[in-house]
């Protein structure tokens, strides 16, 4: 019997003109056989995105489904009906929905691989073993907690965080806790969130600290670094192509492209800046979690605070 790795992608058809060559990548590049499960939003979507899907070669050994909204609405009134704040997360920001619409396709025990639409795979590679408890996460030299206003509740209300938490790639099993979830949503605000997408990095690292795991490794599980030296060398002249190409792409089971790189990716691939040769079949360690401090919290949003007064943001972008 065939044992696939179960992912899972939250994406709208609006996410096509860099997802295409994401999910064609995956197809191109994974090793291992595959059940891939797209969740998008309504009809329209649905039917875009199996368009798109059957635009690309998907060979034998993977199966590709895509469901929308409605569909996942129906298992999740079964699912969440002892959530209520579960239930109204879902219908906030689309984003929040990778954390609640994976675990609706998903059998006890089954692991969930859950992938941002953004994540171009450059090489033939293999997934990292799920643990059968814990959550593993991306790493990235900053972190996405935010908004401020979030982020400072969570420390009043003694939400732990991890520090350096990417959403890139996800993995854990099914079931989550759904009542830590439940009471984490509602710590944090419950309907009165703000409609942000980056409340979902929020609840990640919150869960990473509840649940257990680790960092996938950053050498292979690889973020893009939007530095304002990075935004200084493209306000020099410098393309998103050739600031890819200057990434050591070889080595990369993944590329998170977060924030406008994502839209560099076809292009990329057009010039063969993505197109590597290598094969990354062995599985790489994972690093424990770092807590995110509280001073470190205040510092970072003090030094934004800064460099919003000096103009910083409004001269590199």
């Amino acid at each position: 019997m065939t044992q696939y790795r179960n992912l899972y992608i939250v994406l709208s058809a609006r996410s096509l003109p860099y997802a295409r060559c994401c999910m064609a990548s995956l197809a191109r590049n994974a090793i291992e056989p595959l059940k891939v499960t797209l969740i998008t939003d309504d009809a329209s979507d649905k039917a875009a995105l199996i368009d798109a899907i059957e635009s690309f070669a998907i060979p034998e050994t993977q199966i590709w489904q895509v469901f929308d909204k409605a569909e996942a609405d129906h298992r999740a009134a079964k699912l969440y009906e002892a959530y209520p704040a579960i239930r109204a997360f879902r219908e906030g920001h689309p984003c929040w929905r990778k954390i609640t619409d994976p675990p609706l396709f998903a059998q006890p025990g089954e692991e969930m691989i859950i992938l941002d639409p953004d994540v171009y795979f450059p090489n033939r590679f293999t997934f990292e073993p799920t643990p059968q408890t814990g959550l593993l996460l991306m790493w990235q030299h900053p972190n996405c907690l935010l908004p401020e206003e979030v982020v400072r509740k969570a420390f009043e209300d003694g939400v732990v965080m991890a520090d350096h938490t990417d959403i890139g790639v996800a993995h854990a099993r099914f079931p989550l806790d759904w009542q830590e979830l439940e009471r984490l949503i509602t710590t944090l605000g419950g309907p009165s969130l703000p409609r942000s997408m980056h409340v979902e990095s929020v609840i990640w690292a919150a869960l990473a600290m509840s649940m257990g795991g680790g960092y996938l490794d950053p050498n292979h599980w690889h973020c893009y670094r939007n530095s304002l030296w990075a935004r200084l060398r493209r306000k020099l002249g410098q393309s998103g192509v050739a600031s890819l190409a200057a990434l050591d792409i070889a080595s990369f089971k993944c590329l998170h492209g977060g924030g406008e790189a994502k839209n560099w990716f076809p292009e990329a691939e057009r010039v063969g800046v993505l197109s590597c040769r290598s094969e990354l079949a062995a599985p790489s360690a994972i690093r424990p979690y770092e807590i995110f401090p509280r001073g470190k919290f205040e510092r970072k949003f003090a030094l934004r605070g800064l460099a919003s007064r000096l103009g910083l943001y409004r001269l590199l972008g």
